[in-house]
């Protein structure tokens, strides 16, 4: 308050549109923000289901090699059991450890087929977003 109990407001008179017209603000499309944003979420939950789906893959087909392999192993403790001498026991034995490093290698070589085949599919999607995501700032940035 003033002396004589008088308040003026010194902004009152001001003309902030003239103000902040001498100023060069960028315009901001939220729109294309929003846009932007919706796509870069679409690519993240398609990356990530991709992810989940490959895991259930690569899981599914773990049991499914133990499954095997115990079997492998029930019947050749079976066949040993019946072999007559201890000649053949030895050779069924020796079989049965090249087969099973064989089949290792095999299983160790599709598994990794699996991971690599997961990981290249979502990160196809991210890496796809990403491309596009660089043209459309480029866009942006090429019209002003």
């Amino acid at each position: 308050m003033y002396a004589n109990g008088s308040f003026k407001n010194p902004f009152a008179d001001f003309d902030f549109t003239k103000f902040a017209g001498e100023f060069k603000f960028p315009m901001v499309n939220i729109e294309s923000i929003v846009e932007a944003n919706r796509k870069n979420f679409a690519a993240i939950t398609t990356a990530g289901t991709s992810t989940v789906e490959s895991l259930k893959t690569i899981a599914q087909r773990q049991g499914d090699m133990l499954r095997a392999a115990l079997e492998d192993f029930s019947k050749h403790g079976s066949e040993v059991l019946a072999a007559a001498t201890v000649e053949e026991k030895a050779a069924k034995q020796i079989d049965f450890a090249k087969k099973s490093y064989d089949v290792v290698l095999a299983n160790a070589k599709e598994l990794g087929e699996l991971y690599t085949k997961g990981q290249s599919e979502a990160f196809g999607v991210l890496n796809d977003r990403i491309a596009e995501l660089t043209d459309e700032v480029k866009a942006a940035i090429a019209k002003k």
